[in-house]
């Protein structure tokens, strides 16, 4: 399997005039998307409480979450996205929630994000 990044541009879900933009690294296995708190701060993230998270090496610990909206680059949409703040040093990952609300899937193959069709359920009334 290949990892790849995407350029991603990340906002204040209230004030537009506020974002930074970043490569991310396209992570399925994450379930949310990770950004250094200091990058949210320059935005004046708003955490709305926190997570408790297990780690790819095993490690746990609580973060603050809460929601940014997201421009993924060669995509039109600005969706908002769950994300958990990182420490300084901690990686830009664009994780499954984010890829879901975008309607994306990772082929890790060709290194590209490419549309799928939502899949929505419900009950077929006759």
């Amino acid at each position: 399997m290949g990892m790849f990044k995407k350029r991603v541009k990340v906002f204040n879900p209230i004030d537009n005039t506020k974002f930074f933009e970043e490569d991310f690294w396209i992570d399925t296995g994450a379930l949310y998307s990770f950004i250094p708190q200091n990058m949210l701060e320059k935005i004046d993230f708003e955490p709305e409480g926190t997570k408790n998270l297990i780690f790819a090496d095993g490690r746990t610990d609580k973060k603050l979450f809460g929601s940014c909206k997201f421009e993924i680059d060669g995509f039109p949409d600005r969706i908002t996205c769950p994300v958990v703040a990182g420490s300084v040093d901690s990686l830009y990952l664009l994780g499954a929630t984010a890829l879901e609300n975008f309607a994306l899937e990772a082929d890790l193959v060709n290194k590209e994000l490419k549309p799928i069709l939502a899949i929505m359920a419900g009950i077929v009334q006759e």
